[in-house]
């Protein structure tokens, strides 16, 4: 046979799903962070803030099981222990890491900015509005209410409770489109600050943009961030966003304010029919 058949999306995108801390709110991605410094210290086992922030985008209990994996800290954790660490203590660390993380996460619900402005000119371009995020819901129904206090209210909430498995896999992503109701993936673009995201969006077969000054990789809050040279920022971003192309990502920006106007260069490349996977 000399032609088969090819169906190609070549329409609008219809919407956007945002991942929560370092994307929307928490500039920086600091309440993770911080909270897993401090869980490790409660073992006796100190860990610095980058090492805190290597696996961030997982399930908490992922990311807690993915620091006891690497070898220095695992190293540091037998020197304290007298033994590596067990599952038995994931279960008990993530445990503790739940309440600890409650206590401060309404501290953090603070959009990041352009974030509104952003979701407005997402909503004038058509497009509904998704999240999901490697919180549980149990920690949603704290951090949701709090950031719609200060004006970010996403239509559909998806926690990494109400799915199989976290990031890298695609649940998460594909179950939000489901509660918008919106379809095929093509049409939908995912933004998140850390490789996961990015390898979320891909699996879910979903345009994927990074975000790389308000997140984790550079893991500074606004403050901060505001402090460094413009010289110094762009020399600290150019690693992060290397690694964050070279995952896949689609495009990566400073941040969620950046991401409405790519909407109309990811429509012109649909109209090409070009596909998110390169299919």
């Amino acid at each position: 046979m000399d032609f088969v058949f090819r169906r190609q999306y070549r329409g609008p995108v219809k919407a956007v799903i945002m991942d929560w801390s370092g994307t929307t709110v928490d500039y920086g991605s600091c309440a993770p962070a911080r909270v897993v410094v401090e869980l490790f210290g409660r073992y006796d086992v100190p860990i610095s803030v980058a090492e805190a922030r290597g696996p961030m985008g997982m399930h908490k209990k992922d990311h807690i099981r993915a620091l006891t994996q690497v070898p220095a800290i695992a190293r540091r954790w037998e020197q304290v222990h007298g033994r590596p660490p067990v599952e038995a203590d994931v279960e008990a660390m993530y445990a503790d890491f739940q309440p600890l993380l409650l206590d401060i996460l309404a501290d953090y619900a603070t959009p990041i900015p352009g974030l509104l402005e952003a979701v407005s000119a997402f909503g004038e371009h058509g497009c509904t509005i998704g999240s999901c995020t490697g919180y549980t819901r149990e920690t949603m129904d704290v951090l949701a209410p709090a950031a719609q206090k200060l004006g970010y209210k996403p239509d559909s909430i998806v926690s990494v409770s109400d799915v199989p498995a976290g990031r890298p896999a695609p649940w998460m992503a594909l179950l939000s489109a489901m509660q918008l109701g919106v379809y095929p993936m093509e049409a939908v673009v995912k933004v998140g600050d850390t490789l996961v995201d990015v390898a979320e969006g891909l699996n879910a077969g979903m345009w994927t943009i990074s975000v790389a000054k308000t997140g984790n990789g550079l893991g500074l809050n606004q403050a901060e961030v505001l402090a460094l040279s413009e010289e110094e920022l762009r020399a600290r971003l150019a690693p992060i966003c290397a690694q964050m192309y070279a995952a896949g990502a689609h495009y990566v920006v400073d941040g969620v304010s950046d991401v409405p106007p790519l909407l109309d260069e990811i429509e012109a490349r649909l109209a090409r029919g070009e596909h998110p996977t390169g299919g």
